[in-house]
């Protein structure tokens, strides 16, 4: 019997949390539970709360049972995906204090443990992944498939990150036969892009200023940048992975503003760097190739200090071939 399992039976109400600003793995895994929760166990109470709702996975049943905003109902069960510590849950982190019991389903190496119970794979390419073990084979549908897949490719990079193994593979293989239409849900919710997206996404390019011997880019998009396009952070989804496609890049930074001196930060590395290290530095986390963190400062500032950990670590760590 799964943890998962094991959790779930001993419950009759259960709340799902994701963390804040959630992405394809978030959603992906947090619907998929919730749809499997909702056909194996319709007896039991499910909730989903997530911060946002981007309206590029819409095509995911369940999307519309997505709560935004939480109230103060207890649950015997609080079942949080993705979220590596207590405080990437946002504002919803109190519900899971109120929990009679907690589980966590990670594959970020810098997770905390913060749950009673926690499953953290990280060698795991998503979290979709993770759950997809935790799950019963035979019990998953389409539905809840097209979930899995969609998590699983974007924590991959539609299988380009070094985070996919054979594994990975074999898993989106099984998926595959239930039936989902894979090369549209690559398209809509990983490729397709609105008009100002691409536009906002030309300026962080043609904007962006390489450094330290052509080794790291690094592109930034102002408040204003963003109120002059009518954008908001999800439509500047992909700018990072656009840059680390660079050649010769080692390393991308890409960051927007989101207070008075204040960015949100996503770093991305090709092969010599562990980003997770710099991010968690820096207060935040994530995996080898894909970090994020938020940091205070002038735009000069918040760069020299990225800056610093780069090269230490270009002079100083072996490429990173795993």
């Amino acid at each position: 019997m799964t943890v998962l399992r094991q959790a779930v039976e001993q419950a009759k109400t259960i709340v799902i949390l994701g963390h804040v600003r959630p992405d394809g793995d978030c959603v992906g895994s947090c619907l998929g539970l919730y749809n499997y929760l909702e056909a194996v166990y319709p007896e039991i109470q499910v909730d989903l709360f997530l911060e946002d709702k981007s309206e590029r996975f819409s095509y995911l049943k369940n999307f519309d049972k997505i709560q935004t905003e939480a109230g103060e109902k207890a649950y015997d069960l609080c079942i949080c995906l993705d979220a590596s510590d207590k405080e990437r849950l946002g504002a919803f982190g109190p519900i899971l204090d109120g929990a009679a019991d907690s589980l966590c389903l990670d594959h970020h190496v810098t997770n905390t443990g913060y749950a009673k119970q926690n499953v953290i794979e990280d060698k795991a390419s998503s979290t979709c992944e993770v759950l997809y073990g935790q799950l019963e084979e035979s019990r998953i549908t389409k539905e809840i498939a097209e979930c899995l897949y969609t998590g699983i490719i974007h924590d991959t990079g539609v299988f380009k990150h070094s985070c996919t193994s054979g594994k990975t593979m074999a898993i989106a293989g099984k998926l595959m036969e239930t039936g989902i239409d894979f090369g549209t849900i690559i398209d809509d919710s990983f490729y397709r892009k609105t008009y100002v997206q691409n536009q906002i996404l030309g300026r962080a390019l043609l904007e962006s200023i390489m450094f330290l011997n052509g080794k790291c880019i690094f592109s930034v998009v102002r408040a204003k940048d963003m109120a002059f396009y009518g954008v908001t952070s999800k439509d500047l989804d992909g700018i990072v992975d656009q840059l680390k496609v660079t050649e010769g890049v080692e390393c991308a930074i890409f960051m927007y503003e989101t207070g008075v001196q204040e960015f949100k930060i996503s770093l991305r590395s090709n092969s010599c760097l562990d980003v997770s290290k710099i991010a968690k530095y820096f207060g935040g986390g994530g995996h080898v190739r894909a970090a994020g963190c938020t940091m205070s400062g002038n735009l000069y500032d918040v760069v020299n200090n990225l800056s610093l950990h780069i090269e230490k670590q270009l002079e100083n760590k072996p490429c990173i071939t795993e």
